[in-house]
């Protein structure tokens, strides 16, 4: 037997219906587009824009059309500025932490270096010197480069960044410390969807990591895998990956990563 929802339900779920539609059609959209999009009679698509026009979640041009209006922006805005990631990422973490049974580090971008805002600890002995509140240089972790690859992604702005913190301090045999190779690295991340630190700012450790867009063109965050290079072969980073691009691309995580090629390419992706 259908259970039948109450009316204050139903309203509830017809104006978030709308509001996605409404949030779909950038440009506006007629009555009978939305209704359509929504699968709600012309009807009740007509009353539950008036009450979102009402409360400035939607508004009506001259033509016609329906945009999603100013309160919409304002609260989304609102939220994503004060929005405690480590709260809010929490879940991710500890999943893929159980899941790969490795170090996970959050981290965030801040200038020249990444500062970690969480790390959680795998169930078998290990030693990063990394830790909570911490930095290190954006560069040469997989972190920071996840972060540097989209909220730098041109040669001329990787080059721009380099300029403003440079020179780049060459920490280990590995550390990428010339602008036109950075750049070239930068590109390779942004075509794969997650960035490599290959022992390139800790001798014999090694890590992945993807970018948390959270609805944004730049990334807010990234999350990475970190491990000693005796677990963290090229094979088993490649076996990784995909898992760390689904936890980091799950709604409400995701967003315009313009990250390449995707999963199934990732996993063919040659760690180097």
């Amino acid at each position: 037997m259908k259970t039948e929802r109450a009316p204050a339900v139903e309203s509830v779920d017809r104006a978030l219906r709308m509001l996605q539609e409404l949030a779909a059609h950038g440009s506006g959209a007629t009555l009978e587009e939305l209704a359509t999009a929504s699968g709600l009679p012309k009807s009740s698509a007509h009353r539950t824009l008036a009450a979102l026009r009402e409360r400035g979640f939607a508004t009506q041009q001259p033509d016609g059309r329906y945009l999603a209006g100013p309160e919409l922006l304002r609260v989304a805005f609102e939220f994503y500025d004060r929005i405690d990631l480590r709260v809010a990422l929490q879940p991710v973490l500890v999943r893929l932490n159980r899941e790969v049974n490795e170090t996970i580090h959050l981290g965030v971008l801040d200038g020249a270096d990444v500062v970690y805002l969480d790390k959680l600890e795998p169930s078998h002995p290990i030693a990063l010197t990394s830790r909570v509140g911490g930095r290190n240089p954006a560069y040469c972790t997989g972190v920071g480069k996840a972060l540097l690859a989209w909220t730098y992604p041109t040669e001329d702005a990787i080059r721009g960044w380099v300029d403003e913190h440079g020179p780049l301090e060459v920490r280990t045999s590995t550390t990428i410390t010339e602008p036109a190779a950075l750049a070239r690295e930068m590109a390779k991340i942004r075509s794969d969807g997650w960035a490599r630190d290959m022992e390139e700012s800790e001798q014999g450790v090694r890590c992945l990591a993807a970018p948390l867009f959270l609805g944004g063109a730049v990334p807010r965050a990234a999350v990475s895998i970190a491990a000693p290079r005796e677990r963290l072969s090229a094979t088993r980073m490649r076996s990784l990956a995909p898992i760390l691009l689904r936890a980091t691309s799950s709604p409400p995580l995701g967003g315009p990563r313009g990250a390449g090629r995707g999963l199934d390419d990732a996993v063919g992706a040659t760690a180097q």
